[in-house]
């Protein structure tokens, strides 16, 4: 997994550097996305079927466990480009 997320981040950045000035809900729902896709790979490697979306995935795999691998989340990005320096 933590290979999949350092391919990821590139890609997630490069897109939050060309659409950081979109609307911000629609962040959340793009990172509430990526992850949900993120846990259908890792129900996949335990050959369980599945999308990821039952709530015991999240159990398993909360949002903390993808920021400790450092995926880069784009709601996050959003805010500290919004913060004044």
């Amino acid at each position: 997994m933590g290979r999949v997320v350092a391919d990821l981040n590139p890609m997630l950045r490069g897109w939050f550097g060309y659409f950081k000035h979109a609307v911000p809900r629609e962040f959340k729902l793009l990172d509430s996305f990526i992850r949900r896709r993120l846990r259908a790979i890792l129900r996949k490697q335990e050959k369980r079927p599945g999308f990821g979306r039952c709530p015991d995935d999240h159990q398993r795999w909360p949002n903390a466990y993808f920021a400790s691998l450092g995926l880069f989340t784009l709601s996050t990005a959003r805010y500290q480009a919004r913060r004044p320096r």
